[in-house]
């Protein structure tokens, strides 16, 4: 994806030495022709690449230095899915002194306008903080319902999934300030914002699709990020920012009101906290999040078997995919708690050793089965998009944290006097008209949708080991198990574990998605054949695809950070010391 180069984020970017046309510069006001001119812009969009120009197949050798997309550090690190704003988040760090959480909210609104087909202020957000204590708090800033929200999508299913009505209440600004309040304040919150103004006001260099050099800009979005940053949240929820946003969706025919922002709250809990998991500790979201329990429940099947360490590559990879699959079953009674009985007692079972136990015995090595076999009440959640990035400081402080306006540019609405691209969060709830809809999840006034985002940190004897997250949608909880499993059970490098071939499954249709794809940076990446041979003699149907999750993942090795940024996207991570960045040790090649 474009950027310019950096010379200082919060001082200066300078433009390339190319022609630079501002496409922008007499931009009609009518929401969705600026919509239709972002798209023209990014590259990345939903869940994956979906673009011509990368052709399955086309491509088989490495085309780029793979080293570009890991850094290491014993100061801090930044892995975001865009190099500036990683670039931001370290300057945060570096320059500026600033915690994790400091450098989370400048990264999170960098991300905001250059990446706003996937996350920005119109959104919503799951954060988790860990303390160089060890504890961790979850910061839960999902998007909600308006409070007149109501089975009103019933015979117009369209409606829910773009336009304002599609449009929840966002919370990633209340979110930001909270956790901002609350574990930040080494660095002001206007200059925290300050980065992002500039990249919306002035542009940002792209180099894909249209030509190199030229820039887009947001200037209403950079005025609204002035009133944020001067006010706070309070701009954005009481001010004028929240009249001209609810004026502009209820011109259009959406029904968020005033007072639905202004009784916005941000949910504020001590991290879920999951042991032994595969002898670590994890601290993740609780429900809506469905990614901590359904991480745990998977990792728990797979560590009832007690030939985990010398097992065939291609077998552990089918009993992988065997587990997600009662994994995504069990998932769908899950839903916001603050509404649905009974919460509590499906993520005991998700999390619990015995019952583990007890779906690892339903698993066979020699075959897969149809969907009901894996007790597949529901139709399955289709959430979309996300931006994920992960922060660690010189304290070991941490944030991991996952931003999504759900489906590519969310609603396609933009609100013409803030500027803002708002969400389409309605569309993860499921609808009373639909076949097998999960009850757990239908629409309620001021409710949660369910979500696949799971930011994770991970720690090992008291020690932290791991900081990882994805975007991505429903490929966000197989991807993160795939690049964990490598990592810390298979032994691969970060880099390696990230980079390797991956595969997916929804439940339905029963097939196996595999990667199959020449990917952002010009790298192929292909699941062996011999893998897929051996899936298919499981009766596995293999299905290629040009879609996938990107994985931001941090690792702590002896007081020694690494960071990778998945190279499906366009991001890299970036570190906090202005030391040369160190090359990966060789890694095995990988496995599957």
């Amino acid at each position: 994806m474009g950027r310019g180069t950096m010379r200082d984020p919060f001082l200066d970017i300078e433009k390339s030495d190319t022609t630079i046309s501002d496409v922008n510069k007499n931009r009609p006001r009518r929401s969705q022709i600026a919509i239709a001119l972002c798209l023209s812009l990014f590259l990345v969009g939903g869940a994956g690449f979906t673009w011509t120009s990368y052709f399955t197949g086309e491509e088989t050798e490495t085309k780029s230095n793979d080293e570009d997309f890991v850094v290491t550090s014993k100061t801090g690190v930044v892995a975001a899915d865009h190099e500036t704003c990683s670039e931001i988040g370290a300057d945060v760090l570096r320059r500026l002194d600033g915690s994790a959480v400091d450098a989370a909210v400048a990264v999170a609104f960098c991300l905001g306008v250059v990446n706003p087909t996937s996350s920005g202020i119109g959104g919503g957000a799951f954060m988790v903080v860990g303390s160089a204590s060890g504890s961790a708090i979850a910061y839960d800033m999902r998007e909600t319902a308006s409070s007149t929200a109501y089975k009103m999508f019933e015979g117009r299913v369209d409606k829910q999934q773009k336009g304002p009505l599609s449009v929840a209440v966002p919370g990633e600004v209340a979110g930001l300030y909270q956790a901002w309040t609350n574990n930040g304040r080494r660095v002001q919150w206007k200059q925290l914002v300050e980065p992002s103004i500039k990249l919306a006001r002035d542009g940002f260099v792209v180099d894909k699709l249209l030509t190199e050099g030229d820039t887009c800009k947001n200037i209403e979005l950079a005025e609204t990020l002035e009133k944020v940053a001067e006010k706070g949240m309070q701009a954005f929820y009481q001010d004028d920012v929240a009249e001209n946003l609810v004026n502009d969706l209820m011109n259009a025919g959406g029904n968020m009101t005033l007072e639905d922002l202004r009784n916005y709250k941000v949910n504020v809990t001590d991290a879920m906290v999951v042991n032994d998991v595969m002898g670590f500790k994890l601290q993740g979201m609780w429900p809506p999040s469905s990614g901590t329990p359904g991480f745990a429940m998977v990792m728990n099947i797979l560590e009832q078997y007690t030939d985990i360490d010398g097992i065939e590559k291609n077998l552990f990879l089918h009993r992988v995919i065997e587990a997600i699959k009662f994994m995504l079953a069990a998932r769908m009674d899950l839903g916001d708690p603050a509404f649905v009985e009974g919460i509590s007692e499906v993520v005991k079972n998700m999390t619990s050793k015995s019952w583990a136990e007890k779906i690892q015995e339903k698993i066979s090595d020699e075959k897969t089965y149809p969907p009901d076999y894996y007790r597949n009440k529901y139709k399955q959640l289709k959430d979309e998009g996300t931006s994920h990035f992960c922060v660690v400081d010189k304290d070991r402080n941490v944030v991991s944290m996952t931003t999504t306006v759900n489906h590519a540019f969310g609603s396609g609405f933009m609100s013409t006097s803030t500027g803002i691209i708002l969400n389409n969060q309605m569309a993860d709830f499921s609808v009373t008209s639909e076949e097998s809809a999960p009850p757990a999840n239908y629409i309620e006034a001021n409710k949660r949708p369910l979500s696949s985002m799971m930011p994770l940190i991970i720690t090992k004897d008291d020690e932290l080991v791991g900081v990882i997250g994805a975007s991505g949608g429903i490929y966000i909880i197989p991807a993160v198990i795939q690049v964990f499993l490598n990592h810390f059970v298979l032994n691969m490098s970060p880099l390696e574990a990230v980079k390797s071939p991956r595969v997916y499954h929804k439940l339905e249709p029963n097939e196996v998605l595999y990667e199959d794809w020449t990917v952002y940076n010009k790298d192929h990446i292909l699941l062996k054949k011999e893998t897929q041979d051996f899936l298919k003699t499981k009766y596995h149907k293999l299905v290629s695809t040009t879609m996938g999750a990107t994985v931001q993942f941090v690792v702590q090795d002896r007081q020694v950070l690494t960071a990778v940024s998945d190279l499906r996207k366009d991001g890299k991570p970036a570190a906090a010391d202005a030391a040369p960045t160190l090359a990966p040790a060789p890694a095995p090649s990988p496995i599957f």
